[in-house]
């Protein structure tokens, strides 16, 4: 891949991006079967329909924002590389888990493991994902005032 040493750190947030619209259009095959009534694919989404569809669409909207920063071409601390990337992946499977688990749909009924680990979950995704893309936003906002170079 031929690209600005400068900006190399970023390609993590390209491949971040690629796995995620992976993810994505594997959810879009889901949504067809669990559309067409399919039942194996019932048996492995017992949630709400719309959920896996919330899913599908924060994996789009994930990848977009990261294919975004990685073409904005602005140097990101390795720190905040990595909150985008996970917390991209965090935030979308959010809805996936309430998917593939419908008994976190209302998680103070709930009991057990997973009951009890979605809530630490949803908060670590949650901060994870604000603190990467809030970084980046703001780095990338302070690079728009610095002084382009002499040409």
């Amino acid at each position: 891949m031929n690209q600005d040493p400068k900006h190399m750190g970023n390609v993590l947030l390209l491949r971040a991006a690629a796995l995620w619209l992976l993810a994505a259009l594997v959810l879009a095959w889901c949504l067809v079967g669990l559309d067409f009534g399919i039942p194996a694919f019932k048996a492995v989404f017992p949630g709400k329909f719309v959920r896996v569809l919330q899913a599908h669409l924060d994996f789009l909207v994930m990848s977009a924002l990261l294919f975004g920063f990685y073409a904005a071409k602005v140097p990101l601390p390795w720190h905040v590389r990595w909150a985008m990337a996970v917390g991209a992946f965090t935030n979308s499977s959010l809805f996936l888990a309430q998917a593939l688990f419908p008994v976190l749909e209302t998680p103070e009924q709930a009991q057990g493991f997973l009951a009890a680990i979605f809530p630490i979950y949803l908060m670590a995704s949650i901060l994870i994902t604000s603190y990467g893309f809030g970084k980046g936003a703001v780095t990338v906002l302070k690079s728009t005032f610095e002084a382009a170079p002499p040409r």
